[in-house]
């Protein structure tokens, strides 16, 4: 794939992809069922770009859009019980404008964070294939060289992510420690190329197994999303303890 010059000209042509038929076919299928809450509204029924500005200093990588949220509104995280967790934890600490993102016209706008996902259309199951996650790795790559020159943290919800995520580095150049570093709630990993330097933080996913059990608590987000923005030069908020 040709390098971008704009992250507009690649998110043009992220939404046009019909590359992974299994994809293409539940992406739309479930555009027209429709989940009954939603009934009358238009789902995307597309690939879901990256949302945020293309300077970003923090990037945010999850998994693939959901169903009847990304899928459903057009924006990644948005319009689902993931994105409530996550826009406002990014709202607690002030890097979002808002805490709940609902639509694409709402008025949502990221501070020095772009959020992103190794693949870009919903999955059946929320499971994209090792294959679907090859062929979508394409855009991450584009993205992610986009945003080099001001990128200076990632945030990885999850372990599909953190792998998806180390590779796409090491395809741009970036060397990666070896043993390859284990995916952990707060795990950290440092990644150069030259003199130049990224520090990964790893989180558990903003899934709603992992919010409803307490397996991820808001203010473990809180602490992931502050420590990689003060990393990245960024003026956030101490999450506050309630």
């Amino acid at each position: 794939m040709a390098g971008y010059s704009t992250m507009a000209g690649l998110d043009a042509d992220v939404v046009e992809c019909r590359a992974c038929p299994r994809l293409v076919e539940w992406r739309e299928q479930v555009a027209r069922d429709k989940r009954a809450a939603f009934a009358d509204q238009t789902y995307w029924g597309r690939p879901v770009p990256g949302f945020g500005p293309a300077d970003a200093r923090v990037v945010i990588l999850g998994l693939a859009p959901a169903a009847h949220g990304g899928n459903r509104t057009g924006r990644m995280f948005t319009g689902d019980q993931s994105g409530d967790v996550l826009f406002r934890a990014l709202y607690d600490v002030g890097l979002a404008s808002q805490p709940t993102a609902v639509s694409v016209d709402d008025g949502m706008q990221l501070y020095g964070v772009r959020m992103t996902a190794p693949v870009h259309c919903a999955p059946p199951q929320n499971k994209p294939t090792v294959a679907e996650r090859d062929r979508c790795a394409t855009w991450l790559d584009a993205e992610l060289a986009l945003l080099e020159p001001t990128l200076r943290s990632v945030v990885v919800l999850g372990a599909f992510g953190w792998q998806a995520g180390l590779r796409a580095f090491a395809d741009l150049g970036w060397s990666v420690d070896r043993p390859k570093p284990k995916f952990g709630h707060g795990a950290r990993t440092t990644i150069r190329r030259g003199e130049a330097e990224l520090t990964i933080f790893g989180s558990y996913h903003v899934s709603q197994h992992n919010t409803f059990t307490g397996r991820l608590t808001p203010a473990m987000l809180a602490d992931v999303l502050t420590a990689a923005a003060e990393h990245a030069g960024l003026s956030p908020k101490r999450p506050r303890r309630d």
